[in-house]
């Protein structure tokens, strides 16, 4: 099978009539990781004789009638995911060799309709950094052109599909981890709304923002994708008992009459040329599909990326003084005393950018220090969430760049941490106010140090729980155009 053109739905529809089995996908899903993974590295760890395992039972559901959308397909886990009996390193030395020995509901909501996990993808170490450049184990690298990122966390997520070498792959997003990438890589990603699932069984980077969810190759597999996935859970307290509508009741249905807001902070300076034409006539299409568009603002953008570079380092801190490599990781053989072991360990577990993330988010968090960073962060935080709460009660949706740039050179932005954070300029308010947002392919741009032309996402936003609506939206713009179906050629 072609995995580049081969859809969930699609592929669906071939296992169902009998016309190929999840034995066979997979088999040829292998086939494909080892023909081009080689050169991309979007996989850390491939689970083969498990995935056969589950191949056979799907193909045993499916011979009972008993199959369902997901049942049979190949899909990419990223690595921060525990899946029991994988190993899961989040992309660390300092959980190296860890073995899962639980999972939680996003994975066992899979697991119980039969779907076939290849194994782990690479991410940036504990999912902080916008390239997977950051990771212990290697870069990913962007199969459009090699020579640039796929975009973070979830770069290899987003390359392993835009690859062709699974169907649909697992994210997550803090800061854009699964929108950027998703952009950068010509692939749909959805951020869901805080808590639409569960973050149990997932590990942490930081808890306020953390969200889970899919990147996928067409908008209708994403309301596949969510649809398994969303739902309370009572051991993550985050969870909303919010009701789950059919994500796939709104796909087909016009948009006409729809609001759109277009916010003047998200068309900046020294976006590229190509980035910013790409949506605008992405947000032209909209307006011929009868959408209505309306200028907006939303003022406090321009505080988004350092309130966010103060709230996630503070939590980093927090969440990454667990990992001391007491019980697995690399161990001092020569320390001293108790201090100097954990100094050690956590010196050759952590990478650079952890340090550095660590480092800010413990000063941020001292005495004398929390008032003046984190609690006036929170404060802005609430005027950035209450912008998108005002925005919405005169629009329906608002839609965005995703990225300011096309995918850039691997290393171009490794000497200038501020510039890589810049990288989520445009993503990191969503996660601050908590709302979902789509990202879409809208067209392609050639950047100023480079021949080839690069995919361009286009963001839909909403008010929370309006999933349903962002991927109408999405889907009506998905079968306007034909940017999602231009695929990658290594």
């Amino acid at each position: 099978m072609d995995f580049n053109v081969l859809t969930i739905k699609g592929a669906s529809a071939l296992l169902k009539n009998k016309q190929v089995s999840s034995r066979e996908l997979t088999q040829d899903a292998f086939a494909a990781i080892e023909k081009q993974d080689g050169q991309i590295h979007s996989f850390l760890t491939l689970e083969k004789d498990v995935a056969g395992k589950m191949a056979e039972a799907a193909d045993a559901r499916l011979a009972a009638g008993k199959g369902n959308a997901l049942t049979g397909i190949p899909l990419g886990v990223k690595d921060c995911y525990l899946v029991e009996g994988f190993k899961a390193f989040s992309a660390s030395k300092i959980l190296d060799n860890y073995e899962s020995q639980y999972e939680g509901p996003a994975i066992a909501r899979l697991r119980a309709e039969s779907p076939v996990f290849l194994g782990k993808t690479n991410t940036d170490e504990f999912t902080c950094g916008a390239s997977t450049e950051n990771s212990a184990y290697g870069t990913t690298h962007n199969p459009w052109d090699l020579d640039r990122v796929p975009g973070g966390s979830s770069g290899g997520s987003a390359a392993a599909v835009a690859a062709g070498l699974c169907l649909a792959a697992l994210g997550t997003d803090t800061g854009g981890s699964i929108r950027q990438p998703s952009s950068l890589c010509g692939t749909v990603g959805l951020k869901n709304t805080y808590g639409r699932i569960p973050r149990f069984g997932v590990i942490p980077m930081a808890s306020s923002l953390d969200t889970i969810g899919a990147i996928t190759k067409t908008v209708e597999d994403m309301a596949l994708m969510l649809q398994v996935m969303a739902g309370p859970d009572s051991r993550d307290a985050t969870t909303p008992n919010a009701p789950i509508p059919n994500y796939s009741a709104l796909l087909g249905k016009d948009i006409k009459g729809l609001k759109v807001g277009v916010p003047k902070e998200y068309f900046v300076e020294g976006m590229e040329a190509g980035v910013e034409q790409s949506v605008r006539e992405g947000i032209k299409e909209l307006e011929k599909l009868g959408a209505q568009i309306v200028d907006i603002s939303l003022p406090y953008t321009k505080y988004a990326i350092p309130v966010y570079y103060l709230i996630v380092p503070s939590e980093v801190s927090s969440n990454m003084a667990r990992f001391d490599a007491m019980r697995y990781g690399p161990r001092s053989k020569d320390a001293a005393d108790v201090l100097e072991f954990y100094l050690e360990n956590r010196g050759m577990g952590f990478g650079p950018e952890m340090k550095r993330r660590i480092m800010i988010g413990t000063h941020a968090l001292s005495s004398g220090y929390y008032d003046a960073y984190y609690i006036k962060a929170q404060k802005v935080r609430t005027l950035i969430r209450q912008d998108f709460e005002q925005a919405f009660k005169n629009v329906d949706v608002i839609v965005t760049p995703t990225s300011p740039t096309t995918a850039f050179k691997i290393g171009a932005k490794n000497d200038d941490p501020l510039q890589m954070y810049l990288a989520d300029i445009f993503t990191v308010s969503i996660n601050l106010a908590g709302v979902p947002a789509l990202n879409v392919p809208c067209g392609f741009s050639q950047p100023a140090d480079g021949e080839r032309e690069l995919p361009v996402g286009m963001q839909i936003i909403g008010p929370n729980f309006s999933e349903d609506r962002l991927l109408q939206v999405g889907h009506a713009f998905e079968q306007a155009t034909e940017w999602h179906q231009r695929k990658a050629q290594i």
